[in-house]
């Protein structure tokens, strides 16, 4: 027996999308932070705001998928998009509170650097997450995914330039210490986007 009129569940778009925004956000504010480094706690503030924000989104997520007994894509898919999304919210609150916390002088030009591969990156997510909806747009997704991985190699590129001149510049040790760790961060932050990147694929060919 066809049950034709059951309706397509799309509030797991609408949440999506939400989280992908405020991916955005929070990575622009991130590179705001670290281009002007000034009103730091308040910016800071902003940011853990909007993981705090990220957090009850994903916990609505998970909450529909308990509710929901159809849902428009796979589950586990679901699961998985949420939680990276997540990952990645965590990770950007993580490295603007560490140069909180460190009592970071002034960020360095490669800090710099990660935050706008992160604007952009973030940027390629928020812009692949709405072809899910429709099945029409669902090969516009390679694209996305295609340049979230450029971008999470060029991230690993400067990580790697950033680390070295950690060393090459003798800087303090703990200063070493400190901006590894937020480096570390921002860097994960762009291979839970490439990981989102391979749901979004994924996804992709079973709805082909």
């Amino acid at each position: 027996m066809r049950f034709p009129f059951i309706p397509r569940e799309e509030k797991f778009f609408d949440l999506f999308e939400e989280s992908a925004r405020n991916l955005v956000r929070g990575a622009g504010l991130l590179a705001e932070l670290i281009e002007k480094w000034e009103n730091i706690e308040e910016r800071v503030s902003e940011i853990t705001e909007l993981e705090h924000h990220g957090d009850n989104i994903t916990h609505r997520i998970i909450a529909q998928l308990h509710a929901t007994f159809i849902t428009p894509i796979d589950r586990e898919d679901i699961a998985q998009l949420a939680d990276r999304m997540d990952d990645v919210m965590d990770l950007i609150e993580g490295a603007a509170v560490d140069m909180l916390i460190y009592e970071v002088k002034r960020p360095t030009e490669r800090a710099q650097e990660l935050a706008d591969i992160l604007v952009r990156t973030t940027s390629e997510v928020s812009a692949a997450i709405p072809r899910l909806r429709r099945r029409n747009q669902l090969n516009k997704i390679p694209e996305h995914c295609i340049e979230i991985n450029r971008l999470e190699n060029e991230a690993d590129t400067v990580v790697r330039a950033a680390l070295a001149e950690l060393f090459h510049n003798q800087i303090d040790l703990a200063d070493v210490i400190k901006w590894r760790e937020i480096y570390d961060h921002m860097e994960t932050a762009t291979d839970r986007c490439e990981d989102i990147a391979n749901v979004l694929e994924g996804v992709m060919i079973k709805r082909a």
